[in-house]
């Protein structure tokens, strides 16, 4: 309990290190909050000192030369449109470039993250100034700038290792979520489509749009939206079941050639994915293997055939059907593994106890089942919400519907939005359904989660 307490209050002093500085640091300490470095060089820490001034002197570069005009770009997203004129002299038609209002938001995104960095390097300056004015005070001698590098493989080994990842993750995720963020709220679609035209801010229009109880956006947006979810409850938990059963099957005491059995099931994983979905919407296509089977057999007129794929009934039941069985065998190697790895001590008490198979299962198998896995079940559940290639490759989001905004029958919300941002080129209602489905994914998964015994109890069954 101290140990925690003092834990607690040495993060909260941690945290609170600018503040202190600045309000117990003397005047050469405060001023380096606006000359970085400042209170480095008057100290003798001359190369740490320039570089911060040197870091300050690009900012200050920077939005001179560009950050306040980009910052003003992203405010009007362009005023001038690019133009056709007519050239005397090449008797030609040309274009007179003009703004594109996807650069001047790029940019401006940018330049945001440029003035973050800025403020988390002025509170670097003010601490190190602080630091410095302290060891001054107590008389401590000045680390010198190589003296610094080797903490570095040392006492700040960490900041050195995280530095990278966490940078790539700001310019190669973050930045272009938050612009993604950002396209949401303008009307950037198919009629604004740059260099050529401009697109401008209209707030919350988008989500009016899609939200509202009339008119053909919503209209296509709740059914898909309603199929996406019941996909995804199914092809989760039909995957998950029927994995678990099979691994029990498979891993009982009197099941012979269980290596045969588990990998028979599991050579279907060595086929690429794609591969399988196509090959299963060959079969299944009207003129395909099982249609004809069917003629053959009599079953179906000789010039029927059964809509597997352009049903939208038929093939939303397809769909789970083939979804089983590319997805039973990554469950039944799961499975497999927990099994053998649950203690037979329990088993053999349970019996001891006169509890039969049955009351084994729901008593000991499937609650250590759901411990283990529920973790990786929300991850499938997540999985088959954005599940595109299923979709995508046996109908293609089909059969399609007219005047639905690009929604089909089978369509899910990743795949609609695929359409309307590749295939319509409406960026701004793809960045609607993006954020729309984070939400979703965001506050299912947490809610689940720390209701659940894998992450109230993680030491149930050690």
């Amino acid at each position: 309990m101290f140990g925690k307490g003092k834990k607690k209050s040495k993060g909260h002093s941690e945290s609170a290190n600018t503040v202190v500085a600045f309000r117990k640091g003397n005047t050469l300490t405060r001023l380096s909050a606006a000359v970085w470095g400042l209170g480095n060089l008057v100290n003798g820490q001359i190369i740490k000192g320039l570089i911060m001034l040197g870091l300050e002197v690009g900012f200050i570069a920077y939005m001179v030369g560009f950050g306040f005009g980009a910052l003003g770009d992203m405010i009007t997203l362009g005023t001038v449109k690019q133009e056709e004129y007519w050239d005397e002299v090449d008797m030609i038609y040309k274009y007179r470039t003009g703004d594109d209002s996807m650069l001047c938001l790029l940019y401006g995104v940018i330049t945001l993250f440029v003035i973050l960095a800025a403020v988390v390097m002025l509170t670097t300056a003010l601490r190190s100034a602080y630091a410095v004015q302290q060891k001054k005070e107590q008389g401590k001698p000045m680390p010198t700038f190589l003296e610094d590098l080797r903490t570095l493989k040392h006492e700040k080994l960490h900041d050195l290792l995280l530095f990278p990842p966490i940078a790539g993750i700001i310019c190669f995720t973050v930045i272009p979520l938050v612009f993604m963020i950002l396209i949401a709220f303008t009307n950037y679609d198919h009629e604004h489509q740059t260099p050529g035209n401009l697109f401008d801010w209209v707030g919350l229009a988008n989500f009016k749009e899609i939200f509202s109880t009339s008119g053909k956006l919503s209209s296509a947006f709740w059914p898909v939206f309603r199929w996406t979810l019941i996909w995804a409850v199914l092809a989760t938990i039909t995957t998950y079941i029927l994995g678990m059963i099979l691994a029990i099957v498979i891993n009982r005491k009197d099941t012979k050639f269980k290596a045969f059995w588990r990998f028979t099931f599991v050579l279907s994983i060595a086929v690429p994915q794609f591969v399988s979905l196509l090959v299963m919407r060959t079969i299944f296509n009207t003129n395909g293997a099982a249609n004809i089977l069917l003629r053959e057999l009599g079953i179906i007129g000789s010039q029927d055939a059964i809509p597997f794929f352009t049903d939208g009934g038929i093939a939303k039941v397809m769909i789970i059907l083939i979804n089983i069985w590319i997805g039973v065998p990554y469950s039944l190697l799961t499975m497999t593994g927990i099994l053998q790895n649950i203690p037979e001590d329990l088993y053999e008490a349970a019996r001891v106890d006169g509890a039969n198979s049955f009351v084994m299962f729901f008593k000991i198998t499937l609650p250590y089942m759901l411990f283990v896995t529920t973790p990786n079940l929300i991850t499938q559940f997540t999985g088959n919400i954005n599940n595109f290639n299923v979709i995508y490759l046996l109908t293609g989001g089909g059969p399609d519907k007219i005047n639905n905004q690009f929604a089909g029958d089978t369509d899910l919300l990743v795949t609609w939005l695929y359409k309307l941002t590749i295939t319509n080129k409406d960026y701004n209602l793809g960045a609607v359904i993006g954020i729309i489905v984070f939400v979703i994914l965001a506050t299912l998964s947490l809610l689940t989660y720390r209701h659940t015994g894998s992450y109230k109890n993680e030491e149930a069954f050690q």
